[in-house]
């Protein structure tokens, strides 16, 4: 029988009980998962950041889930674009034409994401907006926020939601302009300048 010195953290392998998962790097990531929008659509807008814990350390191993509406503010009531390999089953990417509204974006080694979606229309009494969910390590129930693009400080202003909060508060759900149809959302799990979380019951 083989002993193992336990004095010393290098010589025990982590077991589940010295993790804290759940880790989504296996399996879950496909092809194309941030490009969102149809190919060539003009009211493609792209959307990047970092997600970051609670010391503003990026995390190399989280999730991002988006769901928008079109820019008609109506919810895509399509069949999902995601092609498959009729030989292997694996993800081959989107197909390029429909806009299903969702996309699954992994952060990658340095904690930045990005996805390439269409700017969603106004619905209701809010300003537009896009859905986030996400997903990260040692969060064992994942967090939904939301992503406002500026552009009608108006909207923004009687949005239902964005009117309840302070301004350095509503300040984490208002994307960078960053020109060219790009924003900036980074999203802090924790800390000083934590995003505004959302619970739905």
């Amino acid at each position: 029988m083989t002993k193992i010195d336990t004095s010393r953290p290098e010589t025990v392998l982590p077991t589940p009980s010295h993790t804290v998962g759940p880790f989504y790097g296996h399996a879950l990531p496909f092809p194309g998962g941030g490009d969102i929008a149809p190919v060539g659509h003009p009211d493609t807008v792209t959307v990047q950041g970092y997600v970051y814990d609670g010391e503003g350390t990026p995390l190399p191993d989280a999730f991002v889930e988006l769901w928008g509406a079109d820019p008609d503010g109506n919810l895509p009531q399509v069949d999902g674009s995601i092609r498959r390999d009729p030989a292997t089953g694996g993800h081959l990417g989107r197909n390029g034409v429909e806009f299903t509204g969702w996309g699954r974006i992994q952060t990658d080694a340095g904690g930045h994401w990005y996805a390439r979606t269409l700017r969603p229309g106004a619905r209701g009494r809010s300003a537009p907006y896009i859905s986030v969910c996400v997903f990260a390590r040692g969060l064992l129930v994942h967090l939904f926020t939301r992503i406002y693009l500026p552009g009608d400080p108006a909207a923004l202003a009687a949005d239902p939601l964005l009117s309840r909060l302070d301004a350095e508060r509503r300040a984490t759900l208002v994307a960078a302009d960053q020109g060219n149809s790009t924003y900036r959302f980074d999203i802090r799990l924790q800390g000083e300048g934590e995003t505004v979380f959302l619970e739905f019951q």
